[in-house]
């Protein structure tokens, strides 16, 4: 039998969804699960989205342009100079999904052997993308005690080579919730500048900032117009995940007209999923108050139960609607399948991410795992009480 690929044998199974054949036989025993693995939110999608879909009156749905709709990045624009991020239909390639966007421009901005640094613990993905790209991920720690706050430069600089190409860091965090301060992104510049890298910045969750914390984009940072690109996403902004819209956003002309080149080579994104996100735009601020504050609600639903049990160590994230408290697990693989396969509470249970999936250090996250706080309070409550339970009970309980 013909052997498949070295790509193929190295690209991890995701952290987020490997778990789901327990949770479907847990449900098949008549047990309640609670997904708190997947960043999926219940926010209704914003209604000018669904009309958008329902009131579509044409004849042949077409490719589009393979960086996207005109009017669409020119409605994007009209977003980001909100934001205070001022740029061009031209500074913007539409993909399907914010992956599709990190993909191109990590072909676009590296070589096959060449390396990026992302601070650990990251979005698990991030990972495959370099892999497909023939890419190293080179990971250094952040930790718990300081909430995930961005390493010190000298972590950095002992991580540089001559194989350096990139950063990349999300901001808000996935999986952390932790949001970056304006300090902590002129660090990042500074490295930057130095070794003459790419900043890459996945900044999805921009509008989920809590405590009265304001989000900056590496947009902004002076002097760095060549050095920045940045990934977006209408999934988590409008509770719109299978719409599968995102972005590349770059003021380098010479990685625009490279990734443009990968785009045509996928033809176009999705022609109706950006019909639907160019009605998105329209939406009120309002939409987002009350979100941020059923958010907030959640997160301090989920961290005040974490933190009164015992042996749980869980910081308050500060953005997006993750948070990776460590427990008093041996293995969170184990647990997070344990508590699928082995446990309930009142016929409930509680899926999980383990955070080994989103470190690249082997043997990283073992007692920490990813909790999305994307269910109403009161199933939060319920799933709180799972985990505390299980913790009671666990067989690799280590206190």
């Amino acid at each position: 039998m013909p052997n498949i690929s070295e790509k193929g044998r190295l690209m991890p199974a995701s952290p987020i969804r490997k778990l789901v054949p327990y949770a479907d036989q847990a449900k098949k025993r008549g047990v309640t699960v609670y997904h708190l693995n997947i960043g999926q939110p219940d926010i209704p999608t914003p209604k000018s989205m669904i009309d958008a879909m329902h009131n579509l009156d044409i004849k042949v749905i077409e490719y589009s342009h393979s960086a996207g709709i005109l009017s669409y990045r020119k409605k994007m624009c009209e977003y980001y100079a909100k934001h205070n991020i001022h740029v061009t239909p031209d500074d913007i390639i539409v993909g399907a999904g914010a992956s599709e966007a990190i993909l191109f421009a990590v072909q676009s901005c590296l070589n096959p052997g060449d390396e990026i640094i992302i601070p650990e613990p990251f979005y698990a993905n991030y990972n495959g993308f370099s892999i497909s790209a023939g890419v190293q991920v080179k990971p250094i720690p952040s930790y718990i005690e300081s909430g995930f706050a961005l390493p010190p430069i000298e972590e950095f600089e002992k991580a540089i080579t001559p194989r350096t190409k990139a950063i990349m860091i999300c901001n808000p965090n996935n999986p952390t919730g932790y949001l970056y301060s304006k300090e902590e992104l002129e660090i990042l510049r500074e490295i930057v500048l130095k070794y003459d890298l790419f900043l890459f910045s996945d900044e999805v969750y921009r509008e989920f900032c809590y405590d009265g914390t304001v989000h900056h984009s590496v947009m902004n940072l002076e002097g760095l117009e060549n050095h920045v690109v940045l990934f977006d996403s209408v999934s988590k902004r409008y509770s719109a995940c299978g719409i599968r819209i995102g972005a590349l956003v770059s003021r380098n002309k010479e990685v625009m007209q490279t990734a443009l080149k990968f785009a045509q080579a996928r033809l176009s994104p999705p022609s109706l999923g950006q019909i639907a996100a160019e009605a998105a735009m329209e939406t009120p601020d309002s939409y987002f108050d009350e979100i941020i504050s059923e958010y907030k609600s959640r997160r301090d639903t989920v961290v005040e139960a974490l933190s009164k049990m015992e042996g749980v160590i869980c910081p308050t994230p500060k953005g997006a609607f993750y948070v990776t408290p460590s427990l008093p697990i041996d293995d969170s693989d184990t647990f997070c399948q344990w508590l699928l396969e082995d446990f309930n509470y009142e016929n409930q249970t509680v899926m999980l991410a383990p955070a080994t999936g989103f470190y690249a250090t082997p043997g990283s996250g073992k007692s920490e795992v990813r909790i999305s706080y994307v269910l109403n309070v009161e199933n939060l409550q319920k799933a709180m009480r799972c985990i505390e339970e299980a913790l009671k009970i666990y067989p690799g309980r280590t206190i």
